[in-house]
C-alpha cells in the first residue's frame, strides 16, 4: 500500500454533479492501493457497487486492525444502490462488508462459496438476517435495472473467483476481479476463455482490470505441479514433524497439501481459526466432498510423532497465528511442539510489508533447529494472480475501448496503462480514488467525489487522520515526554521538575539535568505578568523541550505539560 498520509480525511468535494444519462465509473478504494477494493458504477440515477474490501495497516499504524474505504459519497444515495456484487471471497474484496453495510443497506450478490464467507462477516457484525445475500452461480446473469451483470468463471487462489460483464444501454464493462490463466487448478474452475472471447466479440466499452502482478514473470508451473512437488518434498522427511504454512483461503493449496500428506501415509491437522472457517465454507459448498474431516490439534497430539502433517495459518508472520505458536522456544501444555530437525514449509509468497515479520518468525524456528523450506528452495507455491504477459492475452480476448487499471499502487497502474496503450487500446486511465470517469466514446474525468480511508481501532471506526491515531504514531516514532511543574501563585517553580520520558532521555542522566535547567531558566525569564498565566507557561515549557530535543536528538515527541499551582 502507498505510504499513508496521516491527514488522509475525505478529499474536498468539488460540487461535482454526476450526469444521470451517462455511465460513470468511480473507484472509492482500490485504485491507488493494493486492497480496499470498492468500486461504484452510476447510470440513470442508480448505483451498482463492486466489492467492499479492507486494507492492512502495517507497522506505521499501531493499534489499527484494518483499513476501510470511506463510503461517505454514497451516504445520501442508499435508496438508489441496486446492489453490491462480490467478485470473490478474499479479505481485500469482502472484508469491509460487515463494517460498512449499515451505511449502504443494499442487497448483496455472490457465488455460493463467497456467500458462506460474507455471511460469516455479517454474523460477526450482528447483521446476519438484516442484509439480504443472494446466490448467483457462475455463468448466470442477475438483472439489477438499469444494470445486467453476468458472472464469468476465473481462475484464482480461492474458489469461485468471478469476472463481471456489466451491461447497460451505454455499453458493456468487463470487471475482472482477481485472476490468472492457470489451466490446471486441482479441482477448481478454470478461467472461462470461451465466454471472455465471446463477450469481446460482442463489444466491450471498458475493461476494469487487476494490476497486482503486472511486473510478474510468466512461468509454466501450475497448482498441479505444486502438488507433485509437495508429494516428493514431504517424502524426503519420514518420521519427522512437518508443518506447511499457506494462505487459509487457498482451497486448492489445502487440497494439494492433503494429497501430498496422504501419498506419504500421513493424516492432516488444521491449525488456525481462519483455516477452519475456510474448511467449513468449502465443505458447505462441496469443495471438500472427497476429503475426510481434518484432525484437531488435540486429536493430532494422540497420534505417533511423524504421522501427522500440520496445515497452519501464519505464513505472513502474523502474531497470533498457528505458525507463531509452533515457533515457541519451549513446549506449551497440550500444544504441538516443533524442535530440532522438524520441518516447516512456507507454501506462500511474501506479501510486501510482511518481510520483517516473516524473517523474525523464521529466525525463531531456526534458533530451535527447525528446517525452513520456502519457494526459494522448492516449488511450493504458485501465484493466484496473472503474470505480466497474461495481461496481453486478456486484452486480446476482451478488446476494450477503454483500459482502467485498478488494484495496484502507482507503479503497477502506470505500467498496466502503458501496456494497454501499446497493445492498441484507444483510451487508458490510471485513476486515483474518487475520480469520476464518464465511460463513452470520448471518456473524460469530470472531477472527484469525496473519498478517504477509515481505520478500525478496536471497537471504533475513525478517520485515518484522527488525533488519537496521530498521537499514537508520534509516540511510537518519536517517543513521549511528560513533565509536571509545581509553581506558586506568582509563577515561581517549587521543588524539582518531575519528568517521564518513553524512548528518549535516560532517566537521571546528564541530558535530563541539562533540559531541566533550560526549562527552569526559560520560565524564570518570563515577565512577571506572564507567569500568572498557565497557558503562557505551558507554551514556554513546550517550546523549551521541543528546541532541546530537536537540537540534540532530532526528535519531535508527543509532549504533555502538567502545571500544578499551590
Amino acid at each position: 500500500m502507498n505510504e499513508l498520509n496521516e491527514n488522509n480525511a475525505l478529499n474536498e468535494e468539488q460540487n461535482l454533479t454526476v450526469p444521470q444519462n451517462k455511465l460513470v465509473f468511480i473507484p472509492l478504494g482500490g485504485a491507488t492501493e493494493i486492497g480496499m477494493n470498492f468500486f461504484a458504477y452510476g447510470y440513470q440515477g442508480k448505483w451498482l457497487l463492486v466489492d467492499c474490501g479492507v486494507g492492512f495497516p502495517g507497522d506505521g499504524l499501531p493499534g489499527v486492525d484494518v483499513l476501510l474505504p470511506d463510503p461517505a459519497f454514497l451516504a445520501d444515495k442508499k435508496q438508489d444502490i441496486v446492489g453490491l456484487i462480490l467478485t470473490h471471497g478474499h479479505e481485500d474484496h469482502i472484508g469491509a462488508v460487515g463494517y460498512l453495510w449499515h451505511q449502504l443497506q443494499c442487497p448483496i450478490y455472490a457465488t455460493p462459496f463467497t456467500k458462506e464467507l460474507v455471511e460469516g462477516k455479517l454474523n460477526e457484525a450482528g447483521l446476519l438476517g438484516r442484509a439480504d445475500v443472494f446466490i448467483v452461480n457462475q455463468g448466470s446473469v442477475v438483472e439489477l435495472n438499469p444494470f445486467e451483470v453476468e458472472f464469468i468463471a476465473m481462475s484464482h487462489s480461492i474458489p469461485e473467483a468471478s469476472a463481471l460483464a456489466i451491461r447497460t444501454k451505454a455499453g458493456t464493462v468487463v470487471h475482472t476481479g482477481d485472476w490468472k490463466l492457470d489451466d490446471d487448478t486441482v479441482g477448481e474452475q478454470k478461467t472461462d476463455f470461451k465466454r471472455l472471447k465471446e463477450i469481446g466479440k460482442e463489444g466491450v466499452l471498458a475493461l476494469v482490470c487487476d494490476s497486482t502482478n503486472v511486473f510478474g514473470e510468466k512461468t509454466n508451473e501450475t497448482e498441479a505441479d505444486v502438488q507433485k512437488s509437495l508429494i516428493d518434498l514431504i517424502g524426503q522427511f519420514p518420521n519427522k514433524q512437518i508443518a506447511v504454512g499457506c494462505f487459509a483461503s487457498n482451497v486448492s493449496r489445502i487440497k494439494s497439501i492433503y494429497q501430498a500428506a496422504v501419498a506419504n501415509g500421513r493424516e492432516v491437522c488444521l491449525m488456525g481459526r481462519s483455516l477452519w472457517r475456510i474448511d467449513a465454507a468449502a465443505r458447505a459448498t462441496g469443495y471438500m466432498a472427497d476429503i475426510p474431516e481434518f484432525l484437531s490439534e488435540s486429536e493430532a497430539l494422540e497420534r505417533p510423532i511423524g504421522s501427522v502433517l500440520y496445515i497452519c495459518t501464519g505464513s505472513q508472520g502474523e502474531t497470533f497465528s498457528a505458525l507463531n505458536s509452533l515457533s515457541a522456544l519451549t513446549p506449551q501444555k497440550n500444544s504441538v511442539y516443533f524442535g530440532p530437525d522438524d520441518v516447516v514449509i512456507f507454501s506462500s509468497r511474501i506479501i510486501p510489508g510482511n518481510e520483517k515479520a516473516i524473517a523474525l518468525l523464521q529466525k525463531r524456528f531456526k534458533t530451535k533447529g527447525v528446517q525452513i523450506i520456502t519457494n526459494r528452495d522448492a516449488l511450493v507455491h504458485v501465484s493466484g494472480h496473472y503474470a505480466g504477459p497474461d495481461l496481453v492475452e486478456m486484452y486480446k480476448m476482451v478488446k476494450p475501448k477503454i483500459a482502467l487499471p485498478v488494484h495496484g499502487e502507482a507503479r503497477e497502474l502506470n505500467e498496466h496503462a502503458s501496456l494497454a496503450k501499446n497493445w492498441g487500446t484507444p483510451f487508458s486511465f490510471a485513476l486515483e480514488d474518487g475520480a469520476c470517469l464518464v465511460l463513452d466514446d470520448n471518456p473524460q474525468i469530470l472531477g472527484t467525489v469525496p473519498t478517504g480511508i477509515l481505520a478500525v481501532d478496536g471497537k471504533k471506526i475513525l478517520p485515518l487522520g484522527a488525533e488519537v491515531i496521530r498521537k499514537r504514531r508520534k509516540m511510537i516514532e518519536d517517543g513521549t515526554f511528560v513533565i509536571t511543574i509545581v509553581l506558586n501563585g506568582e509563577g515561581k517553580i517549587l521543588g524539582d521538575l518531575h519528568v517521564s520520558t518513553f524512548g528518549l532521555l535516560e532517566a537521571g542522566g546528564e541530558d535530563e539535568t541539562l533540559l531541566k535547567n533550560k526549562i527552569m531558566a526559560d520560565v524564570n525569564d518570563l515577565p512577571n505578568d506572564h507567569k500568572q498565566r498557565d497557558d503562557v507557561i505551558e507554551n514556554a515549557v513546550r517550546t523549551s523541550i521541543r528546541q532541546f530535543l530537536k537540537e540534540f536528538y532530532g526528535k519531535k515527541p508527543l509532549i504533555e505539560v502538567h502545571l500544578v499551582r499551590v
